[in-house]
């Protein structure tokens, strides 16, 4: 990058009134020093994200923003998820700026990396994705399910790159690009692997989380695997096809089993294999049903061609220079 070069660095935050003010000095440390060694433009932004806070969090921003110009604000009308609350800020900044860093507001992802990100779109790349080096930092059930995630996603056939999240550097050509990937069902470590172009990654420990509580439970956590899953493959479709498949060639085996058993004059009562039968093929078709039905629920999602987000309100000196 060099002095002409603007920067904005795109901050999603839902309820992170504790540990805000925080994280924008630290973040304002860093583009200051980034400005200051001429590696990018003095218009460059800090640009948060109000992804319908219940807290102080816009009020923050809006402070945040009166003070220093440096400062940027999106507030969303609506909550509408972390995914969409990227591709807001990323798609709104998108005129604003030559490259773009998401990264979460509770600095977990180390600010440090970005330096490293700058090199590599100094050395041509459209993309940089930041990758944690190791899981250290998880407990053993989190490090164990979160990269057998990632595996699974490898063996369904997904383009994902492993230990990363949404802390990434694309340009503006990969802005770009990326705009006319219009589904609803977002899951962007996904998505962004689609577009190609020259990327890179750097690599980051990852960091305690300064304040508040994680925005991602369980729960959360197993639901947003999910969406990842049906919203980049049709896998799960094909395993009930071969599953259907497996049960009726041990049906059928059984089938001649049992006449077998017949015919020799050898009868059993068959009370308990009929009922696990039951039990079994009832549980499956309607694990058969569920996985179908939720790609069905994404299709009627899709064609709806509903708005991801509506922005409220911006807030940035760019914009009303008219950069």
């Amino acid at each position: 990058m060099s002095s002409e070069t603007v920067l904005y660095m795109v901050i999603p935050c839902y309820n992170e009134q504790e540990v805000l003010p925080d994280s924008a000095e630290k973040i304002k440390n860093k583009m200051v020093a980034l400005i200051q060694r001429k590696k990018v433009s003095p218009k460059s932004k800090i640009c948060f994200v109000n992804d319908g806070s219940r807290d102080r969090t816009w009020e923050i921003i809006q402070d945040l923003c009166s003070r220093d110009a440096i400062y940027s604000g999106i507030c969303l009308a609506h909550n509408e998820g972390h995914q969409n609350a990227v591709v807001a800020g990323l798609m709104t900044v998108k005129a604003y700026c030559d490259a773009a860093i998401s990264m979460d507001a509770d600095l977990q992802d180390d600010i440090d990396a970005v330096d490293a990100m700058v090199e590599k779109y100094d050395e041509g790349c459209n993309i940089v994705y930041g990758v944690r080096d190791n899981r250290e930092s998880d407990t053993f059930f989190k490090r164990v399910t979160a990269e057998g995630f990632y595996r699974f996603m490898k063996a369904m056939g997904a383009e994902v790159i492993f230990n990363h999240a949404d802390f990434r550097l694309m340009d503006r050509r990969a802005l770009d690009a990326f705009e006319g990937y219009q589904e609803v069902n977002l899951f962007l470590r996904g998505i962004i692997p689609m577009i190609g172009l020259r990327h890179d990654c750097v690599y980051y420990k990852r960091k305690e989380r300064l304040a508040g509580e994680s925005k991602y439970p369980l729960k959360k956590m197993f639901s947003f695997a999910w969406q990842g899953i049906t919203s980049l493959s049709s896998e799960p479709i094909k395993w009930i096809v071969k599953l259907g498949m497996t049960i009726s060639a041990v049906s059928l085996l059984v089938l001649i089993w049992s006449l077998y058993r017949h015919f020799t004059g050898q009868t059993i009562a068959g009370w308990t294999s009929m009922i696990i039968s039951l039990w079994l093929l009832g549980g499956l078709v309607l694990m058969a049903i569920g996985i179908i039905g939720e790609y069905v629920g994404k299709i009627y999602l899709e064609v709806k061609r509903r708005p991801r987000y509506l922005v409220q309100d911006f807030i940035d000196e760019n914009q009303k220079k008219g950069k």
